[in-house]
């Protein structure tokens, strides 16, 4: 009974150590991008990939706050499967795979480097469009319309 109980809590704290998704303003955002375009394929939806840098980045950190917080894009969001790729500069806030796997995922869809940037991926794979930066003034209306264009 012990062995099964160690067991099941060390299970448990991989997955907390290595979660497969993160919440942000109440919606879940996968972090394995292979995973997310897999559903995309049974589900049909497109997949919303964000870029940001979460600890450096502050036009990320504002967009985070003033768009994701949205009752709008709570709704929109519905309409994809979500991947939230971090490339955080302090590493230690996600495991050494995830950002190798997230560089990686910026070689391919992100080859420009710039943060924040949505990009929006057809069950294919392809990359539909994309839409980079904020001006951090508040308003997301430029950002809502891209995601009700590319749903």
């Amino acid at each position: 009974m012990t062995k099964y109980f160690f067991l099941l809590v060390s299970l448990g704290l991989l997955t907390f150590l290595n979660p497969s998704s993160v919440i942000i303003e109440d919606v879940s955002w996968n972090v394995d991008y292979s995973v997310a375009l897999e559903e995309s394929q049974s589900n049909q939806k497109n997949v919303l990939v964000y870029f940001t840098g979460s600890d450096w980045c502050a036009p990320c950190k504002k967009l985070k706050q003033d768009l994701f917080s949205t009752s709008e894009f709570k709704s929109l969001s519905k309409a994809y499967n979500l991947v939230y790729v971090d490339i955080p500069r302090n590493q230690d806030l996600i495991t050494a795979e995830q950002y190798e796997k997230n560089k990686a995922l910026m070689g391919e869809l992100n080859k420009r480097k710039v943060f924040p940037l949505l990009v929006v991926v057809n069950p294919k794979g392809e990359i539909i469009d994309d839409y980079s930066g904020y001006s951090m003034n508040g308003h997301v209306q430029y950002h809502l319309d891209f995601l009700e264009k590319n749903k």
